[in-house]
């Protein structure tokens, strides 16, 4: 069974076959990814509890299958485009090989910090490469992430740590976010001061600079502890339904819930759906606008595409900062193939006009 679906007519045969054999279906897609050790069984459910468990059984690590095995046939290729929030910045490029070196480094470190399988690490960060690259870390050596959009106050980012018992929070000191620099390490310095016990350390990334309460006790600087550590980490051996991350709903319409994602399930799905859903072709650049705060920005941004060896655009700022032209310079920019957004954000930019499009034809 091949990974992507590639007529119509194929997609009713591949449809019928998930409905009428959906262990068999779902086995044979999981086949393409890296597994050491095979699974007992695809699917084991019962709704009453409920409870579902996917390939029972089963050994893996899902960035093994988001990096290492790309390493012998594109190491050199662009894994990760970031566009900044100021066009005037230079965009950045990380090969496959550098993601997997940084991840290694980043995962050394955390592990340094005290880190280790099944801890909860917290993020709250702005749509900077070091997000994905610490996201990837955490699940390198079998840390539980937990992502907390950057733009929640004190209060909810403390809910959120408190309720998942978080060992650590990785932050930026500042977020550049259209004309605003955002104070992110003073949110984080206030949602602890409102009690989170559990929190042990707090990961800082210098991205803007400015001023800082700082905690000599507790606070680390990324460009004191990252870059001194090895590129090389043995990726943690996964069951398949070990945790890998949890992500809170937004609680507007009562308390958060913590949505908890496991291994096995969540790789084959999220790298089945972005291969058939996009379409995605070698040497394409994808861009998916979403934050890495919500689902879509898990999957779509990080996960799905590197567990097809896709290029994929993160990018920093806002649809209308400097002006409504900033998404369509940045698909001339970038050469972006494949282009996935909000309906919100294209009623927004229709309101601006037709101008803006036009200007970049």
């Amino acid at each position: 069974m091949k990974l992507q679906i590639s007529s119509l007519e194929e997609y009713k045969q591949v449809y019928q076959r998930s409905v009428n054999d959906p262990a068999g279906f779902w086995g044979d897609v999981a086949k393409h990814y890296h597994w050491y050790k095979p699974w007992q069984s695809v699917l084991e459910w019962e709704f009453k509890t409920p409870d579902v468990k996917w390939y029972k059984g089963g050994k893996t690590n899902i960035t093994y299958n988001c990096l290492d095995r790309h390493l012998a046939t594109r190491a050199d290729q662009t894994a990760l485009l970031w566009e900044p929030n100021d066009p005037d910045t230079p965009a950045r490029k990380l090969t496959y090989r550098q993601m997997y070196e940084e991840v290694c480094r980043t995962a050394n470190a955390l592990k340094s910090l005290g880190v280790g399988k099944g801890d909860r690490v917290c993020f709250y960060m702005p749509m900077v490469p070091e997000l994905a690259i610490a996201v990837l870390a955490c699940a390198r050596i079998g840390a539980v992430h937990s992502v907390v959009f950057a733009g929640f106050s004190a209060q909810s980012l403390a809910d959120r740590i408190h309720d998942s018992a978080c060992k650590i929070v990785i932050c930026s000191d500042y977020n550049a976010r259209g004309a605003k620099n955002i104070p992110v390490k003073q949110v984080v310095d206030d949602a602890l001061a409102l009690g989170c016990p559990s929190i042990e350390k707090v990961l800082v990334f210098k991205h803007t600079g400015g001023t800082l309460n700082w905690n000599a006790d507790r606070d680390v600087w990324w460009h004191e502890i990252v870059p001194t550590q090895s590129t090389e980490c043995e990726p943690a051996h996964m069951d398949a339904e070990d945790m890998l991350f949890i992500l809170y709903t937004s609680g507007s319409t009562g308390k958060p819930k913590g949505v908890v994602h496991t291994v096995g399930g969540y790789m084959v799905f999220a790298g089945y759906t972005f291969s058939n859903v996009f379409q995605y072709q070698e040497g394409e650049v994808y861009w998916c606008t979403a934050d890495v705060g919500w689902i879509t920005g898990h999957s779509y941004i990080v996960y799905g595409p590197l567990l097809n060896g896709a290029t994929s655009l993160m990018f920093e700022g806002v649809p209308t900062y400097p002006d409504s032209g900033r998404f369509w310079q940045v698909c001339e920019k970038h050469k972006v193939n494949i282009f996935y957004t909000a309906p919100t954000a294209i009623r927004a930019l229709m309101a601006a006009g037709d101008e803006w499009t036009k200007a970049t034809t």
